[in-house]
């Protein structure tokens, strides 16, 4: 199957099986990636390997940048090894290809997490923010409206009174606090 690997150099078949082993490993994440399969790469390590101890989206020593690492070493040693002589300083070019590797995953992860956005309503938010009547709202706390609000781009149908005068259906009031999950609005 490889038998272009017969004649090489013990080194230079081992960069090659590295990189054949890592590339195909790599492949069948990706793959597993875009189907969506477990999040997790399922291979834990038995100590924390996060430098910043924070709630990080990954760790320093796991599976994945495992692969990540394997595939930059054997590519760089396959791809340098005709062009450095040296063979200590291939292979500590090829580990440094490696923890490149590692630092790109990393640097693309932190991108991609950037674009995660948190869509929970949270009814503290809308303290400032005006709405229009829907229901009538009674004087004084003496009953109960509802209001329509806007909150990151989703609208709301919510409970609200008002402390001072009656606000009829369409008029825009403004928010001023929250009890009990019902507005306490003003007319704007």
């Amino acid at each position: 199957m490889l038998d272009f690997l017969q004649g090489m150099d013990s080194l230079q078949q081992a960069f090659w099986w590295i990189a054949i082993a890592a590339s195909l490993i790599f492949l069948v994440q990706t793959i597993l990636t875009l189907i969506g399969s477990d999040a997790s790469d399922g291979i834990n390590a038995d100590f924390d390997g996060n430098l910043d101890h924070a709630d990080a989206p990954f760790q320093l020593f796991s599976f994945r940048n495992l692969v990540n690492f394997l595939l930059g070493f054997g590519w760089a040693g396959v791809a340098f090894y005709q062009t450095i002589a040296n063979k200590t300083f291939l292979v500590i070019v090829a580990a440094l290809v490696g923890l490149v590797f590692i630092a790109l995953y990393f640097v693309i992860i932190k991108q991609i997490l950037k674009l995660s956005e948190d869509n929970t309503f949270d009814i503290s938010k809308l303290i400032g923010k005006s709405g229009e009547v829907y229901l009538t709202i009674p004087s004084e706390k003496s009953g109960q409206g509802k209001v329509l609000i806007s909150l990151n781009g989703t609208n709301h149908e919510l409970t609200a009174v008002s402390e001072t005068e009656a606000i009829q259906s369409g008029k825009l009031v403004k928010v001023i606090r929250i009890e009990d999950k019902i507005l306490i609005v003003e007319k704007i």
